[in-house]
């Protein structure tokens, strides 16, 4: 049984709540700080909504609502942790600020690990002047508590010591920790779905299809296959007994076909427009709590699916042998 540790989650909106969730669920004590107002019966609120669901998936040893509390003060959420989460908005500014006051703050060997969706490890750690070494990048994905992979990166000063430390602790929360080869804006997951969402908002922009048709051009034919295989192996067995070697002998050249526009479309107010009333009609009088509720419930399912399949695309990362 994985030794309980005590973890600080600095910042709880969607995604601080989410990790609190999934470290409480890993059977971890949790301190928790944000100024906000409301920030703590939020916290509660939502525990309380999804706890049961995580008692039945996903929960590991003595795992407790009880283990959570809040602290008054940064300094007070980070002094005993053994790993720092930030999720603190996504401006450059303010996280290199907050990551360096926990930096001031927190125990020498303490990881400080940013949920940052989009800066680069070696950005954050800038403003550190006492241990930068120990500060790197855990991206995760939407909901949190459910889908396992976490994107880990470390910056120009990071010790790839606490890369590794937080690859094993990760893991034991049984998450599928990514360990990038590199860094770059944006890490890996976030930079494809900006890809496809840049050509989704042109295909609605140009009205070629409305926002229902282009979910479920992803739903019923490409979501299925990548949610097993990703697109390196999608298009391997595209190529038939030859696999990629085939499939880039017939395919490649339409590569230079201007099929797609790289280029974000300008959010004009026609643009806003049709994806809000689009996305309106899809959910319907489905409120989005509801939504969230048929997600979880899908991805429970999903999850099992893979691992009856033993087919964890993740499986070997981490060992770059």
């Amino acid at each position: 049984m994985t030794q309980q540790k005590t973890l600080a989650v600095i910042g709880t909106g969607v995604i601080g709540n989410g990790w609190i969730a999934r470290f409480l669920a890993g059977g971890h004590q949790v301190i928790a700080f944000d100024p906000a107002p409301g920030a703590e019966e939020n916290t509660v609120n939502f525990l309380k909504e999804i706890w049961p669901m995580l008692k039945t998936h996903g929960c590991l040893g003595a795992s407790s609502i009880d283990n959570l509390r809040f602290a008054s003060t940064a300094k007070e959420a980070v002094q005993d942790a053994y790993l720092i989460q930030e999720n603190v908005p996504e401006q450059e500014e303010l996280k290199k600020k907050v990551i360096a006051e926990v930096d001031a703050e927190a125990p020498a060997d303490a990881i400080i690990a940013s949920s940052t969706s989009g800066y680069k490890p070696s950005v954050l750690q800038e403003g550190c002047h006492h241990h930068p070494e120990r500060v790197i990048v855990a991206h995760p994905f939407n909901p949190v508590y459910l889908i396992p992979l976490v994107e880990l990166a470390g910056g120009k000063q990071t010790d790839r010591s606490f890369l590794e430390q937080a690859e094993a602790f990760y893991g034991s929360l049984h998450m599928k920790p990514l360990v990038m080869s590199g860094e770059i804006d944006g890490h890996i997951g976030d930079r494809l779905m900006e890809a496809i969402w840049r050509e989704a908002l042109h295909i609605v922009n140009d009205g070629v299809a409305t926002t229902e048709e282009v979910d479920a051009a992803i739903v019923y034919g490409p979501g299925l296959r990548w949610a097993l295989m990703g697109p390196f192996l999608t298009l391997h067995l595209a190529g038939g007994k030859q696999g990629m070697k085939h499939m880039l002998e017939q395919f490649g050249p339409a590569l230079k076909l201007p099929w797609t526009r790289l280029v974000a479309p300008e959010l004009t107010p026609e643009l806003r427009e049709k994806v809000i009333q689009g996305t309106k009609e899809q959910s319907g009088e489905v409120p989005v709590s509801e939504l969230e509720q048929r997600r979880d419930r899908f991805l429970i399912k999903l999850m099992k699916l893979l691992e009856e399949e033993n087919f964890w695309p993740a499986e070997r990362v981490g060992h770059h042998g």
